[in-house]
C-alpha cells in the first residue's frame, strides 16, 4: 500500500491531475470536499466559526459564505490562523477516517491519494508515504489564475504570493508533476507515475513475503 499526498500551488492544475488519477481508478480523497463537510450547519467547526466571525458570514440557508469568509481572512493573518485552528484538526481527523476506510478496501498493493492543497502548511506530510507536487511555470500559473478567477495581474500575483512558494514545495516532493502542456501530456505523465508506483508497491510486498 502506498499513501500519496498530492499538492501544488494555486492554478498549477492539481485538480486536473486529481481528475486523471480518478480516471485511472485511483482512490482520491479530496481535502476541499472534507473541509466543506466539516463546516456544514450546526457541526462543531461551523459553530466555532460563527462564534468567532459572527453570523454575517452566513448565507440565508445558514451555510458559510466561503467567498466572504475568504475576503475576511485574506489580508488578516490572525483571522486566517484562527480559521485554521478551527478547521484543520477536524479536517485531518476526517481525512484519517476516510484514509483508513480506503486502505481496508484497497488491500496491501493499492494506491490511495490524499488531495491536500495545504499538505505542508497543515503539517499533514506525516500521513503519507510520498509527496507529489504539481507545478507550472510562473507565467502559466499567473495566466491561468487570471482567466479562471477574473483577476487583474496585481490581484493574481497577490494570491500567489500569499501561498507557500511553489519552488519550496517542489524541493520537498518525492515526485514533481510538471503541468504546463496539454492535458494529454499530463495524463500520460500521471499514468506512468501511477504504474511505476503500483509496480514498486507490488515488488516491495513480494520482498516481504520472501
Amino acid at each position: 500500500m502506498c499513501i500519496v499526498g498530492l499538492t501544488g500551488g494555486i492554478a498549477t492544475g492539481k485538480s486536473t491531475v486529481a481528475a486523471v488519477l480518478r480516471e485511472l481508478g485511483v482512490t482520491v480523497i479530496d481535502a476541499d470536499v472534507v473541509a466543506r463537510e466539516v463546516v456544514e450547519p450546526d457541526r462543531p467547526a461551523w459553530q466555532d466559526i460563527v462564534a468567532y466571525f459572527g453570523p454575517a458570514i452566513l448565507r440565508p440557508d445558514r451555510t458559510i459564505d466561503r467567498r466572504q469568509l475568504g475576503r475576511l481572512i485574506f489580508d488578516d493573518p490572525e483571522k486566517r490562523a484562527a480559521l485554521n485552528r478551527i478547521t484543520h484538526p477536524r479536517v485531518i481527523e476526517r481525512m484519517r477516517e476516510l484514509q483508513a476506510d480506503a486502505v481496508r478496501q484497497q488491500g496491501a498493493t493499492g494506491l490511495v491519494v490524499l488531495d491536500v492543497p495545504l499538505l505542508f502548511e497543515a503539517g499533514m506530510t506525516g500521513m503519507v508515504d510520498e509527496v507529489w507536487v504539481v507545478t507550472a511555470r510562473p507565467e502559466t500559473q499567473l495566466q491561468r489564475l487570471m482567466e479562471r478567477d477574473g483577476l487583474s495581474v496585481a490581484e493574481a500575483r497577490q494570491r500567489i504570493a500569499a501561498q507557500m512558494p511553489l519552488a519550496q514545495k517542489a524541493a520537498q516532493a518525492d515526485r514533481v508533476i510538471e503541468n504546463d502542456g496539454p492535458v494529454e501530456a499530463t495524463r500520460a505523465a500521471v499514468g506512468r507515475l501511477v504504474a511505476e508506483t503500483l509496480e514498486l508497491v507490488k515488488s516491495q510486498k513480494s520482498k516481504v513475503k520472501s
